[in-house]
């Protein structure tokens, strides 16, 4: 019986709560090998992305806005407004399905290659904190030693930059909510112009700078609920950073004089390689456990490790815990089946609604409390308001028009000219010949037409005399 299937105290707690309850600090290891390489690619162009999107404009606008507070939308140039709410949460459902689609097949490797936190912590927190303080064992030293001035000014300006860090990130952040040009307003004009923003900026800058200073991978074990999603979401059949422990058990320290294939002992020499570099503290030689994200950094200390020893890559690996128990490939079941059919389905309806997606939406009320007029002796009028909303990114001439035969419209005002993402209104008049109508209400089709383009198509009632039912 070896260690792993002797002692299993880990199962009692997550890896960085000790016996008496208390938080145990990581101290990480930084990682090197190719696939991490890769993440620092990855990582760099996501920061990349969220650092210049909010500068690129299409006509005069962001390219991204997500204003819920005036529920102005803008994505990658598209314009949304509280009308097309139904398309937004699709696209959110739909999102959430691929995801769990995603998880099922390949586990958490979101958590370890995109996820914003993960991307901060490693890629930005993590490399000043190595900068400043040094590689794991120095500053697991650092803190534990009594408080002199090489610790504070290493503490001091460590924290400080944590700090300034996420006051830069929070203005880019308001940036994608209300604009680059209203967040450089609100910083030019001071705290005195914009007391509350300054405010709620500080506010969102301290929980930025606690979550990296301070909660750090606790975020991940307790607070996102992503993570916990694992225990329904994975199976037998889910890829995911795993140790062949039919290759590397039992395992045993290394000796370079031993035949470890005629000792019958297994790859792993036990080097605690894949522990000291692991972000949330774990051992991924007990398994799939809540804690890992997947971020491959025990993989390269493995491989690294295995180099040297002279044996074959891979100790560590993407793998499903069938492939590795039956020496089988990933199966596709019902389950994977099931979401893929329900993915396919959404992605075709969110494609359908935005084919039949107008650049206006309109509304044609009668006015509240009016009934009809007689226009003249030949003619009746219903007076109507006009609610135009443009999708666009262009100002549009609007032009309502009826067949001739209906009846004739009479806009009050000038030309009807929506401005661009805005919302326009007016009134007009309908007269329709007395002897055209049949009934006390008559359904009327407008055309609402821009540049000679025909945008939309509007039902309204025209309303006359009640003694036109009796005829």
């Amino acid at each position: 019986m070896n260690e792993f299937e002797d002692n299993e105290s880990f199962r009692d707690r997550v890896s960085t709560i000790a016996e008496d309850g208390k938080r145990l600090w990581v101290y990480p290891k930084r990682p090197a090998g190719k696939l991490y390489n890769y993440r620092h690619v990855v990582a760099y162009l996501l920061l990349l992305f969220f650092f210049i999107t909010p500068f690129i404009e299409v006509n005069g606008d962001p390219i991204i806005l997500l204003n819920f507070l005036e529920r102005r939308f803008i994505i990658f140039g598209v314009v949304f407004f509280p009308q097309d709410f139904h398309l937004f949460v699709l696209s959110m459902i739909t999102f959430i399905v691929f995801v769990v689609l995603f998880t099922v097949i390949f586990g958490r490797i979101f958590c370890g290659w995109i996820c914003p936190q993960t991307i901060f912590m490693e890629f930005i927190f993590r490399q000043i904190e190595y900068l400043i303080e040094g590689n794991n064992s120095r500053q697991r030293k650092l803190d534990e030693k009594a408080m002199d001035f090489d610790k504070l000014w290493r503490k001091s300006l460590k924290h400080l930059i944590f700090f300034l860090i996420s006051l830069v990130t929070v203005y880019f952040f308001l940036a994608y909510i209300f604009g680059m040009d209203k967040v450089r307003e609100l910083v030019a004009e001071g705290p005195a112009a914009h007391l509350a923003g300054f405010i709620g900026m500080l506010v969102l800058a301290g929980v930025h700078y606690l979550v990296f200073a301070k909660l750090r991978e606790q975020v991940c074990i307790i607070i996102c609920p992503y993570g916990r999603l694992q225990g329904v979401l994975l199976d037998r059949n889910s890829i995911n950073v795993s140790y062949d422990y039919k290759r590397g058990e039992p395992r045993a320290k290394y000796n370079p004089l031993e035949n470890r294939d005629k000792a019958e002992k297994g790859d792993c020499i036990d080097c605690n390689s894949c522990v000291q570099v692991c972000p949330t503290g774990i051992d991924i030689r007990h398994g799939t456990q809540l804690e890992c994200i997947n971020c491959t950094a025990c993989i390269d200390a493995c491989d690294k490790i295995m180099e040297r020893v002279h044996k074959p890559k891979g100790l560590i690996k993407y793998a499903s815990e069938r492939s590795i128990a039956e020496g089988t490939k990933l199966k596709f079941n019902v389950r994977i089946l099931f979401y893929s059919v329900v993915l396919s389905g959404l992605l075709i309806l969110i494609g359908y609604l935005f084919s039949i997606r107008t650049d206006i939406e309109s509304t044609i009320l009668r006015m509240p409390g009016s009934m009809y007029q007689e226009y003249d002796s030949l003619h009746y009028s219903n007076i109507y308001t006009i609610q135009l909303i443009n999708k666009t990114r262009k100002d549009l001439p609007v032009e309502l028009s009826i067949d001739e035969s209906e009846g004739e419209i009479k806009m009050m005002g000038g030309p009807l000219v929506v401005n661009k993402g805005d919302v326009g209104k007016a009134t007009f008049l309908l007269v329709v010949e007395k002897g055209k109508l049949k009934s006390s209400s008559t359904e009327i089709e407008f055309k609402v037409k821009s540049e000679g383009r025909e945008m939309d198509k509007i039902k309204a009632t025209f309303v006359g005399p009640n003694e036109l039912d009796n005829k």
